[in-house]
């Protein structure tokens, strides 16, 4: 039986971990782990099975470009799981942006997002709420506010528990829907077009690579932003999301 392709990388241990749906590029895995001490990635036909491995990965195991699998160094890490870590780069200069966004208590309803940017020595915490608005809207609209609050084109990973976001950019989705005007593949219309249009048009301004996080796991980061997002979902006098309320 052909061995099944390789469509996912899990990165346990590297520069970004997280998982990938591209080996090469910019915003593969293979940049995340090249040259990287103790690295312990592998490859899945599965996001599922990419996920396991994330939760629980075994020993050392490194996936190579030629797609085979096979042990690497021990890697200098405990065998406890291994979490992105809030901290300014990568060591490649990469600014560091964690978001999150939700309606609570119901969605549609009252929702917020929340966002964490750490540059070099500074951090920088950003959210803001909405008095009817959607789930999907916020966790865009964090990733948004996020990259606009960078002075200059920039490079930049996002750190997401959204995989609507997370999997519509790194999958090329988004732009799709976009080049069919904003119509999708079952020809259904694409929801959050403004939304959409506005981060699209920020990742061409700078360098940016999405990583998805599984939300409510101990990521210290991550669950910030949740708070934040829930604190501005429960503010009094709340906006109105003109781009949710005119699609209605």
């Amino acid at each position: 039986m052909a061995e099944k392709k390789k469509k996912f990388y899990a990165v346990a241990v590297g520069r970004m971990p997280g998982i990938y749906s591209q080996w090469f590029g910019d915003i593969g895995a293979h940049v995340q782990v090249s040259g990287f001490a103790g690295a312990v990635y592998k490859g899945f036909a599965t996001y599922q099975e990419a996920r396991a491995f994330m939760d629980s990965p075994p020993k050392a195991y490194r996936k190579r470009p030629d797609g085979k699998s096979g042990r690497t160094e021990k890697a200098a890490t405990s065998k406890s799981k291994a979490k992105p870590q809030a901290k300014p780069s990568d060591g490649q200069g990469r600014i560091i942006i964690y978001t999150d966004g939700g309606a609570r208590p119901t969605n549609p309803g009252p929702g917020g997002y929340g966002v964490v940017i750490l540059e070099a020595d500074h951090r920088r915490e950003l959210s803001g709420g909405f008095r009817l608005t959607t789930n999907n809207r916020m966790e865009l609209l964090a990733c948004i506010k996020g990259l606009e609050a960078l002075d200059a084109p920039s490079s930049v990973t996002i750190y997401s528990d959204s995989q609507y976001v997370v999997n519509a950019i790194t999958k090329g989705w988004a732009a799709g829907w976009k080049r069919r005007g904003w119509v999708k593949s079952d020809r259904k219309p694409a929801l959050n077009p403004d939304l959409w249009e506005q981060l699209l048009e920020l990742c061409r301004k700078h360098d940016v690579a999405f990583v998805w996080v599984k939300g409510h796991a101990g990521t210290p980061e991550n669950e910030r932003c949740d708070t934040l997002a829930t604190q501005a979902a429960t503010g009094k006098g709340l906006p109105e999301d003109k781009g949710y309320s005119q699609a209605l």
